[in-house]
Formats: C-alpha cells, sequence, structure tokens
C-alpha cells in the first residue's frame, strides 16, 4: 500500500460538513424521503461507524452490492437478509454492512439532489468522519468498448465545462464539480492489481436528459442529423470525455461543499460513436454492470485490511 493509501486507511478527523445556519435553530430534522429523523432514531448509534458510502441509480443494485461486500468484508453472513432502512418510504432504498452504507438515488440530477441533501445531513447529525463517497453506476462510452469501467477525473455539463448550476431564489448560481484525483488514481491502481476488466481515467458529461440530451436519434422527438450527432460526440471525445451519465455534476459539486472524498465509477454499456440502443444481451449487461461493484468493493476491503492490519500492529507494540 502506498503513502496516499495509508494515510487513508488511518483514523483522522475530517466531519461532514453542513452549510445551512437554519439547522441549527431546528429541534428536530425530518429526513422525510429516508423516513429517518433526529427525533425518531438515534442517528449516531445507527450510522456512527460509517466510512463508506456507495450510492447508485436502483434499489436493486444497491441491494446487490450490500450482499456483495458483506461477503467480501467478512462482517457478517453474506447469506443473511439485509433490511432497508429505509422501508417507510418508496424513494430511496439503504443499506448497511459494518463501516459501509449503500443508497439508492435513483435518475437524475433532481433525484440524485434530494437524496445527497439528506444523506449528508444523516452523516453530519451521525457525527461520522473520514468518509468515502463514490458513485457506482452505468453510462454511455464515447470510443471506448462497451464493458470499459470510467472512473471520473472532471464531470462536465453538455457544453463540455467543469461546472454544475442551480438557479436559487431565481438567480442561477454555479458550483464546482472537482473531485478527489487520489482517490481516483488509488481506484484505477486497485483495477491495475484486480486485472480483470479495462479501466480508464476521464471526463464524464452529466446531462439533464437521456435522449435529446444525450445527442440520440431513439427518442420520441428528434431534429439533428446523425452527423450533427457524430459531431458533437467527438467534440465531446476532444474535451476529454469518456462516458455520458446524469448525476456526476451535482454528486461532484455537493459531495466537494460538504468536504466528502468523492469519486464516481460508471461502466460504459455501449460506445455511443456505434449506436444508440443496449442491444445485448441481459447476461452480458448483468455482468458489466458488476464491474463498478467489484472495483470499489474491492478498494474497500484494501482499506479495512489495512486498517486491521495497522490496529493490530500497534497493539502488539
Amino acid at each position: 500500500m502506498n503513502p496516499e493509501e495509508e494515510k487513508r486507511a488511518t483514523p483522522s478527523s475530517s466531519p461532514v460538513f453542513v452549510h445551512n445556519p437554519h439547522l441549527d435553530v431546528m429541534k428536530d430534522d425530518v429526513l422525510y424521503h429516508f423516513a429517518l429523523g433526529t427525533a425518531t432514531h438515534n442517528l449516531p448509534a445507527m450510522f456512527g461507524d460509517v466510512k463508506f458510502v456507495c450510492v447508485g441509480g436502483s434499489p436493486w443494485r444497491m441491494k446487490s452490492f450490500t450482499e456483495y461486500i458483506a461477503a467480501e468484508i467478512r462482517m457478517e453472513d453474506p447469506e443473511s437478509e439485509y433490511p432497508n432502512i429505509c422501508a417507510g418510504t418508496d424513494r430511496y432504498a439503504m443499506y448497511k454492512v459494518g463501516p459501509v452504507l449503500s443508497v439508492s438515488h435513483g435518475m437524475g440530477i433532481p433525484s440524485i439532489a434530494i437524496m445527497l441533501h439528506e444523506l449528508i445531513k444523516l452523516l453530519h447529525h451521525a457525527h461520522c468522519e473520514d468518509v468515502t463517497i463514490v458513485r457506482i453506476g452505468t453510462s454511455g462510452g464515447i470510443g471506448l468498448e462497451p464493458g470499459t469501467v470510467v472512473v471520473t477525473k472532471k464531470s462536465m455539463d453538455a457544453t463540455f465545462l467543469p461546472k454544475f448550476e442551480q438557479v436559487i431564489l431565481g438567480k442561477t448560481v454555479e458550483r464546482n464539480t472537482d473531485l478527489d484525483q487520489c482517490l481516483a488514481e488509488e481506484l484505477l491502481q486497485c483495477s491495475k492489481e484486480l486485472n480483470q476488466f479495462e479501466t480508464v481515467i476521464g471526463n464524464t458529461m452529466c446531462t439533464l436528459d437521456f435522449y435529446e440530451g444525450q445527442a440520440r436519434l431513439d427518442g420520441a422527438f428528434c431534429s439533428y442529423t446523425e452527423k450533427d450527432k457524430q459531431d458533437y460526440l467527438k467534440k465531446a471525445s476532444e474535451a476529454g470525455i469518456c462516458n455520458i451519465e446524469m448525476e456526476s455534476s451535482v454528486f461532484a459539486a455537493m459531495c466537494k461543499l460538504s468536504g466528502l472524498r468523492a469519486a464516481v465509477v460508471c461502466v460504459t454499456l455501449l460506445d455511443r460513436l456505434k449506436g444508440d440502443q443496449m442491444n445485448g444481451s441481459h447476461e452480458v449487461l448483468q455482468s458489466y454492470q458488476l464491474r463498478p461493484q467489484i472495483l470499489v468493493g474491492n478498494y474497500i476491503k484494501k482499506l479495512l485490511k489495512a486498517k486491521a492490519g495497522r490496529s493490530c500492529n500497534s497493539a502488539t507494540v
């Protein structure tokens, strides 16, 4: 393990920040879309040990990740049933095994933004420290073989600029979309050690739409040609963009504001230069979707093993 990884495996005191003075004067905080709250749940007892958070679009995928990581870190019986902590709502699903929290976020910027507001507050109320958060998901690639895993360097908007814009009180607010580059490099190195599938670091384009916003030709509406599409995607490629998805910009912006060490790891299901629809078999696509889980799961296991080793060495001194 390199010095940077050792540092990350060593306990620190990096808290999760909230930037909202109104929270300080609230008697209770209801995390409505999680069906949790400070008055109804002991959040420090439930979540105070969380060091890793993995988020992804579908509840099924996040439960699958929980079962996978349980087997990898061997903290609980992998055959156990993992209850949905957010069973009181149908908006999101949440699972926990040891220090790993797994949360679904739905599809698109609005859905993940709502989830992140409540997740960040949950981690803050639980007094969590030194938390690493990773979005694992799927994407469309640009010039990459299907099944390639992309670790995001920068999240860019549909004009190829590394920013996230939001209208607040009628004014456009622009936020930075930087992600932790050391974490990205560590994930790339972990993939090299696994040597199971191709992994690259590159920019990711985050769009507001799956069809026209991503230059697809197969939506209900389309006002451009195949040549227009190809020209646009080639310009994206020239900007260093390797893949396209719909959550990374707000994810990067909100994690940076809260002091969370963050990464985006998405597998490509197709090369958008060659088509718009996913024609691979169900089995092949399912195997692709497991790749971000495998990479991030092994990264977490690696850090936990290093931390355990350091604890044992300290105990024998």
